[in-house]
């Protein structure tokens, strides 16, 4: 805990996990105890008790009015609806306001800025499972996309990541959508990769798929962060069209619903592969181009 906290008083709107971890991250932070708004009054109850050094208050305007540091930790179909809100607030006040959305840059914010406040996005990129304590943790060393909508608005951003932890990475307002993409490519779709080798094992007669997974892939992920193309192994890197064709007949009869995500990564290997180094796996590609 800060010996002088920079804030008198920090306000959260939002009552999920990304609400809860960064709130109990921030409560040092804060001459005040936090307060904190969410539109079921029971999450909102039960958030300011995860928390602990916060509570509940009945209206977004109430926030605004009495806070020099807002986090806007909503669903990104809700933050306009709640960005609206506090424009319309009285604020005595020119805060720091700033929200975690990955795609969004500050420019969503601009109804704010509007009014002298200092805004950003303060993206963490990592995964939050609901629980805060632990969260906590994993975001000390955790790098943040930050994009402020001035440079002293930036200045505060980076500063609220140090406070929390973490590493601040700054992301232009228009290459957000394209490092969200990235976050989500990487992310999301290694889960949907995992689940279908998984579903394709059970087929095989596997009793434990994740188990049987987990040594092969924890190893080619630490590759790939590491080495990038040069961590990949395998047929298609031998060019062993023998064994693809195998690989694309057994999931035609067997699993057939694995079938097109396997070619189609396939063919995004072999294009990755051929950019970062040249090599051409013309039959493994033509292989797999021709399989409907």
């Amino acid at each position: 805990m800060d010996t002088f906290p920079p804030y008198r008083r920090i306000g959260i709107i939002g009552t999920g996990r990304v609400a809860s971890a960064i709130g109990l991250s921030l409560a040092g932070h804060s001459i005040e105890p936090l307060v904190l708004w969410g539109r079921t009054p029971a999450n909102s109850a039960a958030t300011s008790a995860a928390i602990g050094r916060a509570r509940p208050m009945p209206r977004i305007v109430d926030i605004a009015a009495t806070c020099d540091l807002i986090v806007l930790a909503v669903a990104d179909d809700a933050l306009k609806a709640c960005i609206h809100e506090l424009s319309a607030a009285p604020t005595p006040t020119s805060p720091l306001v700033f929200h975690v959305s990955g795609q969004s840059g500050a420019a969503i914010l601009s109804p704010l800025t509007a009014l002298g406040w200092l805004t950003a996005a303060i993206h963490p990129a990592m995964t939050f499972t609901g629980d805060p304590q632990a969260e906590v943790q994993s975001m000390v060393g955790a790098r943040f996309g930050v994009t402020g909508s001035t440079p002293q608005a930036n200045a505060a951003a980076r500063a609220i990541v140090s406070r929390l932890g973490g590493v601040p990475v700054e992301v232009s307002e228009e290459s957000r959508p394209l490092y969200h993409a990235a976050l989500c490519h990487g992310a999301n779709h290694l889960v949907t990769l995992i689940a279908g080798a998984c579903e394709a094992l059970t087929a095989a007669g596997v009793d434990d798929p994740a188990a049987l997974l987990a040594p092969l892939v924890r190893t080619a992920l630490e590759n790939s962060l590491s080495k990038g193309m040069m961590g990949l192994s395998g047929p298609l890197l031998r060019g062993d069209e023998e064994t693809i064709g195998g690989h694309l007949s057994a999931l035609r009869k067997d699993c057939p619903p694995l079938f097109p995500p396997y070619q189609a990564m396939a063919l995004a290997t072999l294009d990755a592969l051929e950019r970062s180094n040249g090599t051409a796996q013309s039959a493994c590609r033509s292989m797999l181009g021709e399989a409907r």
